[in-house]
């Protein structure tokens, strides 16, 4: 069952992230400070949800929150600093618009770089644990799956309104046929080792 929070009477900011794992597109992050007694019996890991359960959420999320924001990196920064970073970078921006400061942040995942003077906890799988990092997971989440969905319409040969940017073998194979673009990171293996790859 989800905590709504991990203690009373402190503004904790959940933060998670959202593509990571991807071949292409940006890494989306979101931070969110729930009221202490916020509770939604749908709330859960976004990826234990439907998409229509997500997008219904946001809408709840983004009403009854306290404060929340989404912040991205793009590929041409992930493949300089590299994808671990580039996630700290976004949950780091979306905390810098926050209209409440946070005096507590719940991270999802085992690793952070440190915010400020502001302490945190790492929590794994967080987003299943903590009703503030599950909110947090459905906004970077549905925020990163609208702009993949925008970029199929300008690349629609990824098929990434399907895939999100994700390494399906569908995705792999355009990458064989049509080469990468400016949205694909170019420090992640694109296509497995031996194939050949061209560039737009």
């Amino acid at each position: 069952m989800l905590l709504s929070c991990h203690l009373p009477q402190r503004r904790e900011a959940g933060c998670d992230e959202a593509g990571r794992g991807c071949l292409a597109g940006p890494v989306v992050a979101a931070a969110v400070i729930l009221p202490d007694d916020f509770q939604h019996p749908l709330l859960n890991d976004s990826k234990q949800l439907t998409e229509k359960q997500r997008l219904s959420l946001r809408i709840v999320i983004e009403k009854e929150a306290l404060a929340w924001a989404v912040a991205r990196v793009e590929a041409p920064e992930i493949d300089q600093v590299n994808i671990l970073n580039a996630s700290f970078a976004a949950m780091h921006r979306a905390l810098d618009q926050l209209v409440i400061p946070p005096d507590f942040l719940l991270i999802d995942g085992n690793r952070f770089k440190k915010y400020g003077d502001i302490p945190h906890l790492c929590v794994v799988k967080g987003d299943g644990k903590y009703a503030s990092i599950a909110a947090a997971s459905v906004l970077a989440k549905t925020y990163r799956d609208e702009i993949m969905e925008a970029l199929d319409q300008q690349f629609p040969q990824y098929k990434w309104a399907k895939n999100k940017g994700y390494p399906t073998q569908v995705h792999r194979a355009a990458i064989a046929e049509f080469g990468s673009t400016e949205w694909h990171r170019q420090s992640f293996r694109l296509l497995p080792e031996g194939e050949q790859l061209s560039l737009f």
